[in-house]
């Protein structure tokens, strides 16, 4: 065996992620507002580089619309109007018939016709800005009081006990290790406490659900013993004891009743109604429309800024580049561009492409709610696009599809599936959940137990089993049958 130096050569295949193929998929796991964000970036650092349309351009092809439908197939020759006469098709040449919401005129795109077809008034269209009013604040609303009622070292120490109040209204915590903090004496914590439990809301600064309670009883003069015999003895309501209650209480039936009628009134968690964080809004990022052809697919365009290379601009800057250094800065700028938007247009085709098998795939749902959802995998809509199993779970990551039914993201629609008894087509989790729920809600005075909602679901058809249909009851939010039936018993 030769030590000696030697030069070899050796081919090898490997795949390299390049800076522009990082891009790509990072873009696709982005939302449209996202991707706002990131074309605002680029056209700051890319001169190259303009977000519209510039006069003179033609019309680029629509990437970001797709219709499925069962269509008939088209004539090849073009359909006149005297074809369409001589046809005598009333529902196209009726004139005096005009339905403006129909497809009998044509809609630039599906959100134009998108109010009317979810069942809202042709006028009012779809709220994409339901977004939650966040006003003043609770512990802006609380120092503002303080400020008010209290001054010198009071308004510290109430200064020191509003930051402890979380936005609930809960003080969390103790007062004791408050005045070890402040080096002052307890009682003058407890003192300044008082005041601020006066303060609106009522109810705040409370160190537990009882006490909390109890001070809105005392705003509403109904704190008397029996009153505070109830409030000491909370577990037992929740447990529905109600006979034990009446004896600690001394009370009659009517009287608990009216008791307990009192306390509904109250708020468990009084700081709640004012705003904390303001809620971000959702805006949907496609859009889904029943048409007379099939299904219209688009994505929102106005969340979805268009991009554009100057060349104009790439002309000028390279007639006055002066030297090698200056041409290779604009040749990268122009690919860099060029890049960019063949990224974001296959962003756009792919998302689409997505959509379309996911519509497919769930029409049932599109068309009857979610009881018809089935059972989907990311792979089986990979399988059926050609794409990889990643592409499709960037591709629904983030983003909300807007369509009859409601908002939904994406992810939504893949779930797990649950045999048939009859050997059939297995049937979604969140329809199970969904044919649960509803058997709850209309159960009545009759309180149906797990065992017996196996027993219903499965005569329509799910094999489920009894820890099963506990665990969709749990996760949608609902009692055992034991919570439900004193939940009823306490409202009576």
């Amino acid at each position: 065996m030769s030590l000696a130096p030697r030069l070899d050569l050796r081919q090898s295949q490997s795949l390299v992620m390049t800076p522009q193929l990082q891009q790509a998929i990072k873009l696709l796991a982005l939302s449209n507002l996202e991707i706002e964000a990131f074309i605002a970036e680029e056209i700051e650092k890319n001169p190259l580089l303009t977000g519209g349309a510039e006069e003179g351009d033609p019309a680029a092809p629509d990437a970001d619309v797709e219709a499925i439908a069962d269509l008939p197939d088209l004539p090849e020759e073009p359909v006149t109007a005297d074809r369409l006469i001589e046809a005598g098709d009333a529902s196209v040449d009726a004139p005096l018939d005009v339905d403006y919401v129909e497809e009998t005129f044509h809609h630039d795109s599906a959100i134009d016709s998108f109010g009317q077809q979810s069942g809202g008034a042709p006028e009012e269209g779809l709220d994409l800005e339901a977004v939650a009013v966040g006003g003043i604040s609770l512990h802006d609303h609380l120092a503002a009081q303080a400020g008010e009622r209290l001054d010198g070292i009071d308004l510290l120490i109430a200064a020191r006990l509003i930051d402890a109040i979380d936005e609930a209204g809960y003080l969390t915590e103790p007062p004791g290790e408050l005045a070890d903090q402040l080096g002052i004496d307890p009682g003058e914590v407890d003192r300044v406490l008082a005041v601020i439990q006066a303060f609106d809301p009522a109810g705040v600064g409370a160190r537990s659900l009882a006490e909390c309670l109890a001070i809105q009883a005392r705003e509403a003069d109904r704190y008397d013993p029996a009153m505070a015999a109830l409030l000491d003895h909370l577990d037992l309501l929740a447990r529905g004891a109600l006979p034990q209650l009446r004896r600690i209480c001394g009370v009659d039936e009517e009287d608990l009743s009216d008791m307990i009628r009192e306390l509904r009134n109250y708020d468990p968690k009084p700081g709640l109604k004012f705003g904390g964080e303001p809620a971000t809004p959702v805006s949907p990022d496609i859009f889904v429309v029943r048409t007379r052809g099939g299904w219209q697919i688009e994505l929102n365009s106005a969340t979805l800024p268009r991009v554009l290379v100057d060349r104009r601009y790439h002309a000028e800057l390279s007639a006055g580049a002066a030297n090698r250094q200056s041409k290779a800065w604009v040749a990268d700028c122009l690919a860099s561009a060029n890049w960019l938007v063949k990224a974001l247009d296959q962003r756009a085709r792919t998302i689409i492409k997505v959509a379309g098998e996911i519509v497919k795939q769930q029409e049932g749902f599109f068309l009857h709610g979610v009881s018809h959802l089935r059972p989907l995998t990311l792979k089986a809509v990979a399988d059926a696009i050609g794409m990889h199993e990643s592409t499709v779970s960037r591709v629904t990551s983030n983003k909300y599809l807007a369509c009859e039914r409601g908002f939904h993201e994406l992810k939504y629609f893949f779930t797990s599936g649950v045999a048939a008894v009859d050997g059939g087509d297995a049937v979604s989790a969140e329809a199970v959940k969904s044919q649960i729920a509803r058997l709850i809600a209309e159960e009545g005075d009759d309180i149906l137990s797990d065992d017996k909602l196996v027993e219903v679901l499965n005569a329509r058809g799910f094999g489920l089993a009894r820890r099963t249909v506990a665990k969709y009851r749990e996760a949608i939010g609902l009692g055992s049958s034991v919570q439900r039936r004193r939940a009823r018993a306490l409202a009576r």
